[in-house]
């Protein structure tokens, strides 16, 4: 699935990723990028110079951040989400990508596989697989595609992902 040039995008966490400068070289024109670190989006505003003001920026928690309803298009999360360890976390983000994704849409959401790590950067995590992660979104969210990723870090460990993609009834 290859959104339309024109679809509504929001990077959950995409702080400093370089995500959002693919996408505009790719010519798609209405961006956001959330993050919980101001530190991270200041990385990638100066990163892309210019155009950086093309970009809607929100320094937010995802759990509480204020989005206009059925905004996006498609709502794509690497890494977020296996952050969010206790039950009301998980509840209000899923809250936040009800209120903010339109019907139709689609979640792209990458987490730590059940034989992931159950710590990134010395804080613990949920793993999924897809039908977990798939049972966490509910019955509003149909699981269309998946794949398993064995992700390098920079330091040269190797971590086991899942990509799953959703569509919103």
């Amino acid at each position: 699935m290859v959104p339309d040039r024109n679809a509504a995008i929001i990077d959950i966490g995409g702080g400093a990723s370089n995500l959002v400068d693919a996408l505009l070289a790719e010519g798609y024109s209405d961006l956001t990028v959330l993050d919980l670190s101001a530190a991270a989006i200041r990385v990638a505003r100066e990163r892309l110079g210019e155009n950086a003001k093309a970009v809607q920026w929100m320094e937010a928690d995802i759990t509480r951040a204020e989005l206009a309803r059925n905004r996006y298009d498609l709502w794509h999360d690497r890494a977020t989400f296996h952050f969010l360890r206790e039950p009301a976390e998980r509840h209000a983000y899923r809250e936040r990508l009800m209120h903010a994704l339109r019907p139709g849409g689609r979640v792209i959401l990458a987490t730590f596989a059940e034989n992931g790590p159950e710590k990134c950067s010395g804080l613990p995590v949920m793993r999924y697989s897809p039908e977990t992660l798939s049972a966490e979104l509910g019955e509003t969210f149909e699981l269309i595609r998946h794949e398993k990723e064995a992700h390098r870090t920079p330091s040269g460990s190797v971590q086991q992902f899942n990509y799953c993609c959703f569509c919103r009834a």
